[in-house]
């Protein structure tokens, strides 16, 4: 992949000079507490696409033109951890990046990551959702988490060669890939 950091050392030197940092990957993968942890190690402010673009409060989506306008404003800050996916506006954020961490965790750790936020949250909004967004489960997200490496990670792919493709990337592929990364942030920060 284009763009790819693949030693550990290296993606934290390069990480830790970036001011913009996307995060993206599968829900239930640990994205959220990627991005606080590294928002707060490298003093740079954490914003939740969830929370802030793409929801309203009672799951109601924003209208695409309104959730574009705000990542627009957003993208062009100068310091920033954004934490979400959100295909449909790479085109925005990546040219404007200058770190990617892209969370790659096997489907069945990321099914039981949403399966525990559901049990802690369930009847309640999460700190990073809009308010009024009570955590919930259903067939259709759960099939979006166990089809999302072969139907979304291509477009992920294209998208991060398309739009970013002078920017590092680095996947994290597991849990203990996750805390080494956060050990050595922390340390070094």
């Amino acid at each position: 992949m284009i763009g790819e950091v693949g030693e550990l050392p290296k993606a934290v030197d390069a990480l830790r000079q970036a001011n913009r940092i996307v995060v993206i990957g599968c829900s239930g993968g640990g994205k959220t507490t990627l991005s606080l942890r590294i928002a707060g190690a490298l003093q740079l402010p954490f914003i939740s696409m969830d929370r802030e673009f793409f929801w309203l409060p009672g799951w109601q989506n924003r209208t695409k033109p309104d959730e574009r306008a705000r990542i627009a404003v957003a993208a062009a800050g100068d310091r920033w951890v954004m934490d979400g996916t959100g295909s449909s506006s790479f085109d925005l954020r990546l040219p404007r990046a200058q770190f990617v961490l892209w969370v790659r965790m096997p489907r069945h750790l990321c099914l039981w990551g949403v399966v525990k936020r559901w049990l802690r949250w369930r009847g309640r909004s999460r700190p990073h959702m809009a308010d009024d967004c009570p955590e919930r489960l259903d067939p259709e997200f759960l099939r979006y988490i166990w089809t999302f490496e072969r139907k979304v990670s291509p477009a992920i792919a294209t998208a991060l060669a398309r739009y970013g493709a002078d920017v590092p990337v680095y996947e994290v592929k597991s849990r203990a890939e996750m805390r080494a990364l956060l050990d050595l942030v922390d340390v070094s920060a």
